[in-house]
């Protein structure tokens, strides 16, 4: 693990138990500022899924303060797995335009509170709408 925080651009793939997955997926997304900024993709050979690396936070349900990137970033992760297996570049330009999106939002504060934002979570949807419809 500390190879992974000393140095993350080092590793593509890494392959483990669903435990230590679950640690290192965590401590990898904090890397980014939050564990809102996870994106998370579980992957085979003819099906996909993404999902927000956070998990449903129960404990911070309805209260607006959820970061929604995650899971936008687990949509883009599908769309380039999608491109990739099916060589659709359309697929990896709308991935990349989410991705540039999202990075958009935060480093203009269009975002949630935990990467130093003032926004909600709906506000948050919001703004990368907005910034979607732009691109």
């Amino acid at each position: 693990m500390a190879h992974v925080v000393r140095d993350p651009a080092k590793f593509d793939v890494i392959v483990t138990t669903n435990m230590f997955g679950d640690i290192l997926s965590d401590l990898t997304a904090e890397l980014s500022g939050s564990l809102g900024m996870g994106g998370s993709l579980n992957a085979g050979i003819d099906h996909a899924m993404g999902q927000a690396a956070h998990g449903s936070a129960p404990d911070i349900a309805g209260q607006d303060i959820a970061n929604p990137f995650s899971l936008v970033l687990s949509a883009a992760m599908l769309l380039r797995w999608h491109a990739q297996r099916t060589s659709r570049v359309a697929f990896a330009h709308a991935a990349a335009t989410i991705e540039a999106t999202v990075a958009h939002c935060v480093a203009t504060g269009q975002s949630t509170r935990d990467v130093g934002g003032q926004l909600g979570t709906y506000a948050t949807g919001q703004a990368v709408i907005a910034q979607l419809n732009k691109a």
